[in-house]
């Protein structure tokens, strides 16, 4: 395999994810210090958008960390990072709001998110041993466990590739709700949350161009090997 072909499949995706990685912090920051008219914290916006949708036994909690949110179906918990539980910053009330678009799935039955729900164990556990997978296959050229790395990538290509309707539209009930119930307003506060939401649906699809390109790039080593 010729070192251009490496640079597009591996290199590429790689400086991708780098740079929406950078759009998401760089968004984040920005917004995060300009607070909505609406005076709503984050925790506030979740409690709100779910009793407006009748969803009352999903607790919303703090994690420490920094944009380590996340909505587990499995226990009913919706998670937000310290600065957007307590922030009343556009950020905060923006990335509320889009995990309470998961919960908003999770109560319709959403197709892709009931989808990605039964892959989840799967996807553990390629996620798991692949580490161990690629340095067998590669550096003692077992060409059995390169493989089984294909294997590993082609369920994280699936699930990655079944996140981005999940995401995205977790994001565009987000932006709706918010003006809705009044808790950002038209104009900036309204732009600043497409700006930080646009910029982490860049993560997803960085992430299944990642799976993809090392899928492309095990398929091809292992014809080489032949």
């Amino acid at each position: 395999m010729t070192f251009e072909m490496y640079l597009l499949l591996i290199g590429v995706p790689l400086a991708f994810g780098l740079w929406a990685q950078f759009r998401v912090s760089s968004a984040f920051s920005q917004y995060k210090q300009i607070p909505v008219a609406s005076g709503v914290t984050g925790a506030e916006a979740a409690q709100r958008i779910l009793a407006d949708a009748g969803i009352r036994d999903v607790e919303v909690v703090p994690i420490d960390g920094m944009l380590g949110d996340h909505y587990d179906p499995g226990s009913k918990r919706l998670c937000l990072s310290t600065d957007v539980y307590q922030g009343d910053s556009i950020a905060a009330v923006g990335i509320a709001a889009h995990e309470c678009g998961h919960a908003l799935q999770h109560q319709k039955n959403y197709g892709p998110l009931n989808l990605r729900m039964q892959i989840v164990p799967a996807t553990q556990f390629a996620s798991q041993i692949l580490p161990f997978v690629i340095i067998g296959g590669f550096f003692f050229h077992m060409t059995g466990l390169i493989n089984v790395g294909i294997a590993c990538y082609a369920v994280l290509m699936v699930f990655q590739l079944i996140t981005l309707p999940v995401e995205f539209d977790a994001s565009a009930r987000a932006k709706v709700i918010l003006q809705q119930m009044g808790i950002v307003r038209p104009g900036e506060e309204a732009a600043g949350v497409d700006a930080v939401l646009n910029a982490a649906a860049l993560t997803y699809v960085a992430a299944f161009v990642a799976a993809l390109g090392n899928l492309i790039y095990l398929l091809m080593a292992r014809r080489d090997d032949r």
